[in-house]
């Protein structure tokens, strides 16, 4: 595999290359630097209404005409938003990838923003939430519902998908100022992956991406606030959900300035959840079963996918037999022993090889790499660190994990419990 660059062209645009030639495909990515927590305040859910726009035509191509174009080359494209970015991605036969560049700049430097689109786009992000949030159990628990109870100011906790009616409120005049704020290249990272001649993918991401009028990239925003100083509590009835449930959010170490103590989070989450040898399967499935599922995890989507402030979560779903405080005091148990006797270096390494190996095989996959290696460029300005994470993660020592139990304290925690509707059935 030959080498990862990276230039910037005169408008600001950052450009990541990683040949790889083992197969006759290639992977084109850009990343903007703007999520759902940069939207404005009474525009939530705007960030992935945009995104969904961007899917509907440009100056120079009729609707559709994207999906045609990749489509009849071979390849598959999507899109995505998440806290602190927007991906947008195509993989086709290499012999596209003049294509897939032509197809990215041209809706870099003009989207078909109009009414009529607008209105349609509205219409298709409330019906996924209809379908993935308010008609489904347990929808939204936690990434949706948790963020309230642990953060307090308004790109920290509020609803990423957005409010119907927000989303009906959004006009043409947010669109163009949102595209004119975030949608700069300067404010982008275009990745180009796989079997590429790096002369050649150079000269035609110049000529496609060169002439995008510059744009000065919008001012880094800083979302810290303090994490709460005490246990804060809240409520959610579900509808559909035939169990209660509860989630626990704590705040984690900065995921960008903190490395290292960030991973250890994530061993942490392993050690904790993963598998049916780990801490809290052992405890709260097997030896007493209290719940019917639990899982933790660093990052409400995942790992790496925001910057400082993000959050570590431990789930569970319980019978209405089992009270959420004995589900809680079994939990609060279980990290203070974690605290006090760091894991042996045998339930740690099988946690890191399952990180390294889930690592290794993201990594082989195409699209996988070329959204990791944009994402990391975007948030770490360093895209081949994504290949050094296999030994940082194995890095971590019991002492680590240990200290990382030892912060998720009680008495600065969110504490979400949901109830089926009408009480316990």
């Amino acid at each position: 595999m030959a080498e990862t660059s990276r230039f910037t062209l005169h408008n600001g645009l950052r450009v990541v290359l990683a040949p790889d030639p083992t197969a006759p495909v290639v992977g084109v990515a850009v990343h903007y630097d703007v999520g759902f927590r940069s939207e404005p305040e009474g525009r939530t859910g705007f960030a992935h209404l945009f995104e969904h726009l961007m899917f509907q035509g440009s100056e120079s191509l009729e609707k559709l005409a994207h999906f045609k174009l990749v489509q009849s080359s071979g390849g598959t494209f999507n899109g995505s938003t998440h806290p602190d970015y927007t991906d947008y991605y195509e993989v086709l036969p290499s012999a596209a990838l003049e294509r897939a560049l032509f197809l990215e700049a041209d809706r870099m430097r003009a989207p078909k923003l109009t009414k009529e689109n607008l209105a349609n786009q509205i219409d298709v992000v409330k019906e996924e939430i209809r379908l993935n949030v308010l008609n489904r159990p347990y929808g939204g628990f936690p990434w949706i519902l948790l963020p309230p109870v642990l953060y307090s100011t308004f790109p920290n906790a509020h609803n990423g998908y957005g409010d119907f009616t927000d989303l009906e409120q959004a006009s043409l005049d947010d669109c163009a100022a949102f595209f004119d704020t975030y949608y700069s290249p300067a404010n982008a990272v275009l990745t180009v992956a796989g079997d590429v001649d790096p002369d050649r993918a150079r000269e035609l991401i110049e000529k496609h991406f060169g002439d995008v009028p510059h744009r000065p990239a919008p001012p880094k925003r800083s979302f810290a606030e303090p994490p709460p100083s005490g246990e804060v509590r809240g409520n959610h009835t579900d509808p559909h959900a035939p169990l209660p449930a509860l989630a626990v959010g704590y705040r984690m170490p900065d995921p960008v300035g903190e490395l290292d103590a960030y991973l250890a989070n994530l061993v942490l989450a392993g050690v904790l959840t993963d598998g049916d040898g780990s801490r809290l399967q052992q405890r709260l499935v097997h030896r007493e079963p209290l719940v019917t599922d639990i899982g933790a995890g660093a990052g409400l989507f995942g790992p790496f996918e925001a910057r400082d402030p993000d959050t570590f979560s431990i789930t569970a779903i319980h019978s209405p037999e089992v009270s959420a405080e004995r589900v809680l005091t079994a939990i609060d148990e279980e990290l203070e022993k974690l605290a006090a006797t760091p894991p042996d270096a045998q339930e740690l390494a099988k946690v890191t090889a399952r990180w390294s190996a889930s690592l290794h095989a993201e990594h082989d996959r195409l699209m996988s790499r070329t959204l990791s290696l944009g994402a990391f460029e975007l948030l770490y300005g360093d895209p081949t660190l994504v290949s050094r994470l296999p030994d940082r993660m194995a890095a971590v020592t019991s002492e680590d994990v240990a200290a990382a139990a030892k912060a998720l304290r009680p008495d600065s925690r969110a504490v979400l419990l949901v109830e089926p509707e009408g009480g316990a059935k």
